[in-house]
């Protein structure tokens, strides 16, 4: 566990770098030259047409740094999810393995629980703290030192509740980011909305450009923010349903391959 946390944090800290570097890349490459063209292919049309109408344009639209931020944390939060996607699919493979084989009819007695747990100690280090190879380890060692088939089917559920507890909680940073993502989009709104206002006695004269291109960063910013964090929370319900499929799966298999053959001595 403590070798996966390590490794989980490090991680994190990476895949954040390089999400920035990564989307300011795109940014300074290809998004805010393009928006800034566009906007001045559009002011120059409109200055020698009085009847001109303006067209949108993506880079408009997401040039801001706001809308940079937000896709930050998106790629951040991807990142995070399929980080732990990839281990909740190993987990869930080592389930259709036979790690305790017993074969058909046969009645495990408490002095056998030994020799069963053989085969989970030969497992890799990184395998032997998955689910399944947890819940059967602790299951046999139960039931050697109790010989009771209900304590250890009390053992077995509390490993699948705490380890269904655990994996929620692991998820506080994606819920966090899918939190600040629409924050984010609302605070360039309050921006875009601020200069508009700054820039009324502009208009008050005649000059309305730059209260359009205010609001426009106040309607952009919000209405990416709230894109990505569908995209996210899509994402982030899927993930959670394979983590319980993941514990559903364990106590199936733990029952199935282990509680079944147990007997009372």
């Amino acid at each position: 566990m403590h070798w996966f946390t390590r490794n989980e944090f490090l991680f994190q800290l990476v895949s954040l770098l390089i999400a920035v570097i990564l989307v300011h890349g795109v940014y300074v490459g290809l998004v805010r030259p393009n928006a800034d063209a566009h906007l001045a292919a559009q002011a120059a049309l409109q200055a020698a047409s009085g009847d001109f109408t303006p067209t949108r344009s993506l880079y408009v639209v997401i040039r801001d740094y706001e809308q940079e931020a937000c896709f930050i944390l998106l790629l951040w939060a991807l990142a995070i999810m399929g980080f732990k996607l990839k281990r909740n699919l190993a987990e869930r493979a080592l389930t259709q393995k036979g790690l305790i084989a017993i074969p058909e009819g046969t009645s495990v007695l408490p002095s056998d629980a030994r020799a069963y747990s053989r085969p989970l100690e030969a497992l890799p280090e990184e395998q032997q703290d998955y689910l399944v190879a947890r819940t059967l380890a602790a299951a046999l060692q139960r039931y050697a030192t109790t010989a009771s088939i209900p304590a250890v089917a009390d053992t077995v559920r509390e490993q699948c509740e705490t380890e269904a507890d655990r994996l929620d909680s692991e998820l506080s940073m994606v819920r966090y980011i899918a939190w600040a993502i629409p924050s984010i989009g609302f605070i360039g709104t309050v921006r875009g909305i601020g200069d508009a206002l700054g820039q009324a006695y502009k208009a008050v004269e005649g000059d309305i450009s730059g209260v359009t291109v205010s609001l426009g960063v106040a309607f952009n910013s919000t209405f990416v923010a709230l894109v990505l964090s569908i995209i996210i929370m899509f994402c982030l319900h899927q993930l959670q349903h394979s983590q319980e499929r993941l514990v559903l799966e364990c106590q199936r298999y733990t029952d199935k391959s282990l509680l079944r053959f147990l007997v009372t001595p």
